[in-house]
């Protein structure tokens, strides 16, 4: 099961590498979809509760899709719909490795288990 969802994230991932190319963005935007939304991680400079959620709100794809749709209900605002695919396509990479949403309890804690690890019970 670990495969086959590794292999939907990866597709997904590919969708918004397309939908970049399909909006004809600069070529620096593509690191951007990389590492942009680990800017996340300062949260964890506070404590691993304001790290979680400051983490999940850049790694949570209904966020991602609607910030893409504000964009498209503004007549195309290509600015918010770039954003909304980095965010998704970022998410789509990291669960595809394995990193999910992120538990109170720490950074390796995450709603598909533990990194590194089992699944939490």
């Amino acid at each position: 099961m670990k495969n086959i969802i590794a292999l939907e994230e990866a597709a997904m991932f590919l969708l918004c590498l397309y939908g970049l190319y399909y909006l004809n963005v600069e070529w620096w935007v593509y690191p951007l979809l990389i590492i942009g939304p680990d800017i996340s991680l300062v949260g964890y400079l506070a404590s691993p509760t304001a790290g979680a959620l400051t983490y999940n709100l850049f790694h949570h794809k209904a966020i991602a899709v609607i910030i893409f749709m504000a964009g498209m209900y503004q007549g195309n605002n290509a600015l918010l719909e770039i954003m909304g695919i980095i965010l998704f396509g970022h998410s789509s990479m990291d669960r595809m490795m394995g990193y999910g949403l992120k538990l109170n309890r720490g950074f390796k804690y995450t709603h598909l288990g533990v990194i590194g690890g089992k699944k939490p019970h």
